[in-house]
């Protein structure tokens, strides 16, 4: 049997909850969990929880971004095509922009000397 640990937050996470999704809108949580950096645990807990995300700037976050919208050319293109569109295609565009906006607006604002893990743009949350 294996060790039991804890988490980085020192909680044990002993309880199990799961549920079932479609293919599409399993496509587009693994989506959002990516845009958001967080692993796909930690952003289902938040988003369950209503508790903010925040995105914080890096190059895997662009590299992601840049992943998620040439996804997005592909759909396009295909429905330009002649397919039908995927229902969940706007919601994922819908995301990338709130995320590109949201890290355009924190480019912008002054520049302040920030303490280690602090810092980045909320995208979800009330």
């Amino acid at each position: 049997m294996s060790e039991k640990k804890k988490d980085d937050k020192n909680r044990w996470r002993n309880k199990t909850v799961a549920f079932r999704m479609s293919p599409g809108e399993a496509m587009e949580l693994d989506s959002f969990a990516r845009m958001s950096g967080l692993c796909k645990q930690d952003y289902l807990i938040d988003r369950a929880l209503q508790r903010e995300i925040t995105v914080v700037p890096s190059a895997r976050l662009f590299k992601m971004l840049q992943g998620e919208l040439q996804k997005v050319l592909v759909e396009l293109q295909r429905i330009e095509a002649g397919s039908t569109a995927d229902p969940y295609l706007l919601d994922i565009i819908g995301q990338i922009n709130r995320t590109m906006a949201g890290l355009k607006e924190e480019s912008k604002a002054p520049q302040r000397k920030k303490q280690k893990g602090t810092g980045g743009v909320q995208i979800w949350g009330e």
